[in-house]
């Protein structure tokens, strides 16, 4: 007797559609129900096959399951399994309900037939083509953001393999810049100067800030940078604006076109320059360009800061223009792209580092808001963002590494000096004494132990420390002022 011969169909039309939801469910059982014996055994063990793979890999194969997510070639296969199994998924459902569906069934049982199938295909088919859009989606964000292998760096290093990403190296140290950039501005001028020196090993970070108006910054000795620029420094008579430390992703370059082989000279030269003034050699370098900060947190849906102080929308000080508006002190404010923007760049009124904190604790919240969730349901606005703001310097091919290690910072214990004008003179700075907090601060997180731990004021665990007030002008310096919290500093202290 054929496979044909032998089929059923239930008696009822109701039992027709809820076997037809089984058989959606774990497809091959509707099948065998139907008496579809050969192919709905060989359905089923393609199933079954599928669902231990995808549990073994979920439960043993984590790390992997995130290499994957930053590998253009397995995410294109992604890209194309995923809607192919989809597919196949909403032939089974059909050809289930084809199978099962009684001969004699009314116009209205029809509908009500075509309905659930329709629903049961739009339940299956839609994550799984939505994966694999996102899975196409990931591979341009890594090939548009992250540097490929035939493009040209003045400082990345040399001898890096998918082995020993780090070259050896018991630490990674990479430069993060926030860049003002926009219509009314000619070129990027990086108001945010970060450095995150991380221990491969454990995650231990510590994060190092330097103010945009450094001056007197130093080249490496013997670079070409210091041939070019009398006594190995950037600095000169003429605007003092010129010569401050975030002038160099511009300037240099354009006094100097041709000197750095790469692809971005401002970015190699800040690097070089950043490193020299905090006595670091730094490897990689991720731009974010405060142009598209205000879509980024939109698509994110806001960022949750604290407030300590007034912020000013728009304004400038010296040009006598009063602000549109103000944002006001309070906890837990909830913020747009547009006021988020302003958090982190109004400066009328206020210091550079005021602004500096600003930034950190902008930056901070958005890394502790970006949770799966919302990442997952805002992602395709998220990455088409992404690219439009983000450059780096970092190559794709050690994405996977750097998966690694950022698992391992989340565990990690971060600490965080800003080196303001309570430590030096930002006209006049003393680099020695800068390399030296540079070193104590690495040796004591090399010490740490790898786990958060929110610094609390001993005398009163529910208050949150208050810090000295930052001061402006010619204030000295105290070189023994300790690491501060990121977590403290961005806490709502609220005025008494």
């Amino acid at each position: 007797m054929t496979d044909r011969r032998r089929r059923r169909r239930p008696a009822s039309f109701t039992s027709a559609l809820l076997l037809t939801v089984v058989g959606a469910l774990v497809p091959g059982l509707g099948l065998l129900a139907a008496g579809r014996r050969r192919l709905g055994a060989a359905v089923l063990t393609v199933t079954v096959a599928l669902l231990a793979v995808t549990a073994w890999i979920g439960l043993t194969q984590r790390r992997s399951v995130l290499h994957w997510l930053v590998q253009p070639d397995t995410l294109r296969l992604i890209g194309i399994v995923l809607p192919v199994i989809g597919l196949a998924w909403m032939v089974v459902i059909v050809l289930t309900y084809r199978s099962l569906r009684p001969w004699n069934v009314s116009p209205l049982q029809r509908i009500l037939g075509s309905a659930l199938v329709t629903l049961l295909v739009l339940v299956v088919l839609t994550p799984l083509a939505v994966g694999g859009r996102y899975a196409q989606v990931q591979r341009g964000v890594v090939q548009d953001v992250f540097a490929g292998s035939h493009s040209r760096s003045a400082t990345r290093p040399k001898n890096v393999t998918a082995a020993d990403p780090w070259a050896g190296q018991d630490r990674v140290n990479v430069l993060l810049l926030g860049g003002d950039g926009g219509k009314d501005r000619a070129g990027i001028r990086p108001d945010s100067i970060q450095v995150a020196s991380i221990d491969t090993h454990t995650g231990n970070t510590v994060l190092f800030s330097l103010p945009r108006n450094l001056e007197k910054v130093p080249f490496p000795p013997g670079s070409s940078l210091a041939k070019a620029y009398k006594g190995g420094v950037y600095a000169g008579p003429g605007d003092q604006l010129e010569w401050m430390i975030n002038s160099i992703y511009r300037n240099v370059p354009a006094q100097h076109p041709g000197l750095l082989d790469s692809d971005n000279p401002g970015a190699d030269a800040t690097k070089l320059a950043v490193g020299q003034a905090l006595g670091l050699k730094l490897d990689y370098y991720v731009l974010i360009n405060l142009q598209g900060f205000e879509q980024l947190v939109n698509a994110l849906g806001g960022i949750t800061v604290n407030i300590n102080e007034r912020v000013a929308i728009g304004g400038a000080t010296d040009e006598g223009i009063k602000p549109s508006g103000y944002l006001h002190p309070g906890p837990n404010q909830h913020l747009d792209g547009y006021h988020a923007l302003w958090f982190a760049r109004g400066r009328y009124g206020a210091d550079d580092y005021q602004r500096m904190l600003r930034q950190r604790c902008a930056m901070k919240a958005i890394i502790d808001q970006a949770n799966p969730g919302t990442v997952l349901t805002r992602y395709e606005a998220i990455a088409k963002t992404s690219k439009h703001i983000v450059l780096t310097d970092i190559p794709s091919s050690l994405l996977p590494a750097f998966v690694d290690l950022s698992m391992r910072v989340k565990g990690g214990d971060v600490k965080s000096i800003a080196f303001t004008n309570k430590i030096i003179k930002p006209w006049d700075p003393d680099y020695k004494l800068i390399h030296k907090r540079v070193s104590t601060a690495i040796t004591a997180s090399e010490k740490a132990p790898p786990t958060k731990k929110p610094a609390i004021p001993k005398d009163n665990p529910n208050k949150t420390a208050k810090p000295t007030p930052t001061p402006t002008g010619s204030a000295t310096p105290d070189p023994n002022a300790p690491a501060d919290s990121l977590a403290d500093a961005c806490a709502y202290r609220p005025v008494k």
